[in-house]
């Protein structure tokens, strides 16, 4: 649902009713993952995806019936041989869908949510997504103070457990599945049904969506290239700062798509700037007074990626001075240089397409290499996400 902050923060404003369809669980290769939503107005305006068109019809018709039933449901789509023109998944995968209707969303959790994420304030939803069916849809706003609103179905343990849960989830910016047993407890990790296990027998399964502000991407040197990369990092949803000890070089004419230009040297500006495990990188300056004290304070810091442009010659001059500086063998494995995949770029845009190619890879746990014939599974889940949104 926070996946559509925005759009719905707008029609809960002007007092429509609508319903939304929460990817709630994924099995094999599915196209898109747990937070990914599809909402459905009163007059049939439907906005976002679950499936990238396998089963969008079905999940319309279910919103529409769940506006007019007033009740939430748990649907569950997947591929059929017996009979491939069914509704499912052409892709092999399945998906568990979680479709709420919001008859009037003024003054409820739900429209506090959808406040909090459209002003892109940290926050999380969780919601029953499994379980009793008079307890599906009900909401729970939990904030990063681990302050919360709402409930679960009026046992506060049970609020208190999933408070906690999705707590641990917003501070690393993730969405997912939480199971509680039927005491309100936090359960093991037991197989889901895909894998042939069974799934919170006696409990319920939340579902905890994270919205946090958009991870950064800071790229150091005002050159061509930095400029490309800076529409890139935007495209895919970073939060992205062009840096450089340079005025001349570093100005908002030189770099429209950047949020943020500064003038400072590189090093000094990441001194006095936060980090985290979602931050990007990138030193694209490839002078050693710039690269140097940069990378010293870079390689020691939180960040998900740190890769620095030169050419390999560079990359060696490079690794000489920042050993000389103290740095060791852990800590000059973080750096990824020369940055980017091999795609035989030679333009900026296409070399900025190699470098935002090897952070999502990165990101991802992906290999970089051609799909065809590689035999690897399309879809992985790094155990992360976010996103920028989570996204």
């Amino acid at each position: 649902m926070l996946d559509l902050a925005e759009e719905l923060h707008q029609w809960a404003a002007e007092g429509r009713e609508f319903a939304v369809a929460t990817v709630v669980a994924v099995g094999g290769s599915a196209p898109r993952g747990p937070g990914a939503a599809l909402a459905v107005d009163g007059a049939g305006t439907v906005i976002g995806s679950v499936s990238g068109g396998c089963v969008e019809g079905a999940v319309y018709d279910l919103c529409r019936e769940a506006l007019r039933t007033g009740h939430s449901v748990l649907e569950r789509f997947g591929y059929s041989d017996e009979d491939a023109f069914a509704v499912g998944l052409t892709c092999g995968g399945t998906i568990e869908v979680l479709i709420t209707p919001v008859a009037a969303a003024a003054g409820t959790v739900l429209a506090s949510a959808l406040s909090a994420a459209a002003r892109d304030e940290p926050t999380a939803l969780v919601r029953v997504a499994r379980g009793p069916a008079g307890l599906l849809g009900h909401a729970l706003l939990v904030r990063p103070d681990g302050t919360y609103e709402g409930g679960l179905g009026g046992d506060p343990d049970l609020d208190r457990t999933a408070a906690a849960e999705a707590r641990a989830l917003l501070e690393v910016g993730r969405t997912g599945t939480v199971d509680i047993s039927a005491s309100g407890a936090r359960r093991g990790s037991p197989p889901t049904e895909s894998q042939g296990g069974p799934h919170c027998p006696g409990g319920l399964s939340l579902l905890v969506e994270s919205n946090v502000p958009p991870p950064r991407m800071i790229v150091f040197g005002a050159v061509d290239f930095a400029a490309a990369l800076a529409r890139a990092g935007k495209f895919l949803g970073y939060h992205v700062t062009v840096c450089d000890a340079r005025p001349v070089f570093a100005t908002r004419a030189r770099f429209p798509d950047a949020d943020e230009i500064v003038v400072d040297w590189p090093h000094r500006y990441l001194r006095r700037t936060g980090t985290d495990a979602r931050t990007v990188l990138c030193v694209l300056t490839h002078d050693a007074k710039f690269d140097v004290p940069l990378l010293k304070e870079a390689l020691r810091r939180p960040a998900a990626f740190i890769g620095a442009m030169g050419s390999r010659r560079t990359h060696e001059d490079r690794d000489r001075r920042l050993r000389a500086e103290g740095l060791a063998g852990p800590e000059l494995a973080r750096l990824r240089s020369p940055i980017g995949l091999d795609l035989g770029a030679r333009t900026p845009e296409e070399t900025a397409l190699s470098i935002v190619a090897e952070i999502v890879a990165a990101r991802r746990g992906g290999t970089g290499a051609p799909l065809t014939g590689s035999g690897t599974p399309i879809h992985r889940d790094a155990g992360e996400d976010g996103g920028a949104t989570a996204a």
